[in-house]
């Protein structure tokens, strides 16, 4: 009855048009509704507006103009063409750059313009790129006139610091055009006809219109955390707008989990159908449930996954959460290509989402993530067709006398895959291994696979604790002490704010003055935690909130 009553709800949102927000910023803001407009419009509307941002952190931006881009033939084609037009700045994030015929197509593009004059800044993550590029990479780029930096690098004072990542893929040109996709800068995104290696299925958006503006601050926001804040002449006003599609720019931080609740939002509200595409699908008991409670009240709820993955746990993973979704009345399907890597999702042929996130912990609270929520019947309706589209590629999964069943798919070489994927899928096995021991939830043949590989890492580690318990106590001391003294430094340091002292350090990685950073947003989102694992950025001491302190 809630469900019903809930999508009843949503029934109203996806239908209505946003309204125009006066006075955008440079920062994301959230903008009261203005009571003259408030007057001429039910206020199921205005409730459900006010609801939709402040659980995304985003209010809806009017006048833009898209075009879908599909694999890395359209989305490269639509960069680097933007980036040889560039006349002032070329605003450049990725996660993963690649030393191979792609990677070093972009690296000359990007230094032709800094050679020019043109203001080049481009933010890389640590994680992403190690033992992809050499340094000589970075090298060049700065020596043409770039500048490059990278996100979050290891720190002896951030012991778990380095599992938050920066996995946004954006690009934005001279304020005015903007790119926001899962794709990063490699070849195995438009494959290699000559080895017979198809590309990686992902999928990308280019926006022109006022909402480049979002695009602008949150690369800012990200530009600042890692080193010093973005100029005011890398921002500038609104760009004029271009069209007349309402979106929401949702830069993600980690522990806000805004997208979270936005997807959660979305699942319980739609009334038709909700289909998904998703690299890494590791859903948590939460999502999972509104998904299958919107199957069961009639939405069409279907989920696109890779078949061949580059990270093999986060494949089994997901396949361990497939009864309970086919149980349900989900659609689930096996991408039948080398590589499934975008995230989207259309809902009721209304809104759709396009970015960076996965649907999975990693992305919803521990990285850095950008994602493009657009409500426009027009551009959902060709999300839907490139979702059919895609689904002539793919395998269906069914149960077949109880058992998940699939055809059978050639894969491709497994890849390295990011921290925050392997604990997503960390938690997945500690949720499976949970329900075997507590047995709160039925456990079906699927999981078998995940069951013996949890209980052949825990049987491993009894052997090597009664064989050499030195084997593991030494690394749990050093770890030990090493949080140890991390936690005694920066309680030293927090006294020492406290009575006016600053120590004389040197910021590294992300560390700098908070106060420094561009453009302080009014919204309480702009102002929440960045979320590091160490708990770096908690709000410890009152002396201590107006800046951050060096590490």
């Amino acid at each position: 009855m809630r469900g019903r009553t809930l999508r009843r709800l949503g029934g109203t949102l996806l239908k209505m048009r946003p309204i125009m927000r006066a006075g955008h910023r440079h920062k994301r803001k959230n903008v009261p509704p203005d009571p003259a407009a408030d007057g001429q419009r039910p206020l199921s509307r205005i409730i459900v507006e006010q609801l939709f941002s402040r659980v995304a952190g985003a209010s809806p931006v009017q006048g833009n103009a898209l075009r879908l881009l599909r694999d890395g033939a359209e989305n490269y084609g639509a960069w680097l063409a933007a980036v040889a037009v560039a006349r002032d700045h070329v605003h450049f994030e990725n996660y993963i750059f690649r030393n191979d015929a792609v990677g070093r197509r972009f690296a000359e593009a990007l230094a032709a313009k800094a050679r020019e004059g043109v203001a080049v800044r481009v933010l890389y993550d640590w994680m992403g790129c190690f033992g992809q590029v050499p340094r000589s990479y970075w090298r060049n780029l700065r020596e043409a006139g770039a500048e490059v930096r990278c996100f979050n690098p290891p720190r002896l004072d951030s012991p778990f610091g380095w599992l938050s990542r920066n996995h946004r893929k954006t690009v934005c040109v001279d304020g005015e055009i903007g790119f926001v996709s899962g794709l990063c800068v490699a070849k195995v995104w438009v494959g290699d006809p000559s080895r017979k290696l198809a590309a990686w299925r992902d999928t990308g958006v280019e926006l022109r219109g006022p909402a480049v503006a979002d695009l602008r601050a949150a690369f800012a926001q990200s530009w600042a955390e890692a080193g010093g804040a973005l100029p005011d002449a890398g921002l500038g006003g609104p760009p004029a707008p271009a069209g007349a599609v309402s979106l929401r720019v949702i830069g993600s931080r980690p522990n806000t989990m805004g997208l979270y609740r936005f997807d959660q939002l979305i699942a319980g509200m739609a009334r038709r159908s909700l289909w998904l595409t998703d690299a890494y699908f590791v859903g948590t008991t939460a999502y999972v449930r509104t998904l299958c409670d919107a199957a069961a009240d009639g939405v069409d709820v279907r989920l696109l996954v890779p078949g061949p993955s580059d990270i093999p746990v986060a494949k089994a993973l997901s396949r361990a959460g497939y009864r309970s979704l086919l149980e349900a009345g989900i659609r689930v399907y096996e991408w039948n290509g080398p590589m499934l890597h975008a995230k989207t999702a259309v809902a009721d042929g209304r809104w759709a989402r396009i970015g960076s996130s996965n649907l999975n912990l990693a992305s919803w609270m521990g990285n850095w993530e950008l994602d493009v929520a657009v409500e426009d019947e027009d551009f959902a309706a060709e999300m839907e067709r490139m979702f059919e589209q895609d689904l002539q590629g793919a395998t269906e999964i069914v149960l077949d006398l109880g058992r998940v069943h699939s055809k059978h798919h050639k894969g491709g070489p497994a890849r390295r895959g990011s921290p925050g994927r392997l604990a997503a899928g960390a938690v997945g096995l500690g949720s499976a291994v949970g329900a075997a021991i507590t047995d709160h939830r039925a456990l079906g043949p699927a999981e078998a696979r995940v069951m013996a590989a949890g209980g052949g890492i825990l049987l491993a580690l009894a052997i090597a604790a009664v064989a050499a318990p030195r084997l593991l106590t030494i690394p749990i001391a050093a770890i030990a002490a090493w949080i140890g003294v991390t936690l005694l430094v920066r309680a030293w340091r927090l006294r020492l704010s406290r009575t006016g002292t600053q120590p004389e350090t040197t910021p590294t990685g992300n560390a700098h003055a908070a106060s420094a950073r561009p453009h302080a947003s009014d919204h309480p989102a702009d102002h929440a935690p960045t979320g590091r694992s160490d708990g770096e950025d908690r709000k410890l001491e009152p002396a201590a909130l107006d800046r951050r302190q060096p590490g």
